[in-house]
């Protein structure tokens, strides 16, 4: 149940932490309170972490490396990032590093319900312990297993995708050459959460297509649809598990 999660917040304000950790924990929530890097390691050695609230400037080590670290493991831990900067930059920087979402302060509490709840929807078969049945894709040299999120490239190395990536992934390949807009990608994967002005869609197809191969410059597996949106241009296989 989602509402069993286990959640992680990492807060050096003694004030803030007390504030998310109770609000989380009237939702139904577990939640660790951590100061900063060296309390959130300590409880990952003890258990496993569905998701981590975590703030972008830390005494010590700062959010952005924590973030590389959580997503370096061979089970990468969602990442909800809450900065007070209000630098794009900063951002953009921590969803290329891997963190699943970003929410500046000051928040509205019900935002950042809203935001965890959906996190954890897109990644938590992640932490099932048995793959799920479900589909399987095969796409230019590549294979997708929607049931056990593991994606293999053309020699059958895995590639780790977050959440946020996968969901994209699958809503590309469930419509291959068509052309979608940037509106039904941020519908089809955030949801109710999605935003008109959010960038996050932006940020995971270019990480997407680093993560496939595909040309920045001239891709031609995402391909980008001047004025419409984009398309997914290879042809997809698509199998029972």
């Amino acid at each position: 149940m989602i509402e069993r999660s286990y959640i992680a917040v990492v807060e050096d304000d003694p004030e803030i932490r007390a504030l998310v950790s109770n609000l989380l924990t009237r939702e139904g929530f577990e939640v660790g309170a951590c100061e900063g890097a060296v309390d959130l390691d300590r409880l990952l050695g003890r258990r496993r972490v569905d998701l981590v609230v975590l703030d972008l400037m830390l005494e010590g080590e700062d959010g952005l490396s924590i973030c590389r670290r959580l997503q370096a493991g061979d089970l990468p831990v969602p990442v909800l990032m809450v900065t007070a900067k209000g630098d794009d930059v900063d951002r953009i920087v921590g969803l290329e590093l891997g963190a699943d979402d970003y929410l500046p302060k000051p928040f509205n509490p019900r935002e950042l319900v809203a935001r965890v709840r959906a996190i954890l929807r897109r990644t938590r078969s992640a932490h099932r312990p048995a793959a799920m049945a479900g589909r399987v894709y095969r796409f230019a040299g590549w294979t997708l297993d929607a049931g056990s999120r593991q994606l293999e490239d053309h020699q059958k190395n895995p590639v780790e995708l977050t959440g946020g990536e996968f969901d994209l992934l699958i809503a590309l390949l469930a419509r291959p050459q068509r052309v979608l807009t940037r509106d039904q990608l941020l519908d089809w994967t955030r949801g109710r959460d999605a935003n008109p002005y959010d960038r996050t869609i932006d940020v995971q197809l270019s990480r997407l297509r680093r993560k496939l191969g595909d040309n920045a410059k001239s891709p031609g597996m995402i391909r980008t649809v001047r004025g419409g949106g984009y398309l997914f241009a290879p042809q997809v296989e698509e199998a029972e598990r």
